[in-house]
């Protein structure tokens, strides 16, 4: 793992946060917020659109996060 990335496109208001570069979906799951999940069911990132729309103070990314163990 590389470690943490985070990107935002100020033209797009777009933020993203990938914790591990790997294939994975991305399902919505509050608005204008999706994850990036594997086909295992890990969560390896999030998107949030509009993202200075927001109230950053109050915004809440209902995701789960689990270490991963060392190998």
């Amino acid at each position: 793992m590389a470690g943490m990335k985070v990107w935002y496109d100020r033209e797009g208001d777009v933020l993203e946060v990938t914790f591990e570069d790997a294939p994975a979906a991305m399902e919505e799951i509050a608005d204008d917020v999706f994850e990036r999940r594997t086909r295992d069911g890990r969560i390896i990132g999030f998107t949030v659109l509009n993202f200075s729309k927001h109230d950053r103070d109050q915004l809440t990314l209902p995701l789960a996060i689990t270490a991963k163990a060392a190998s």
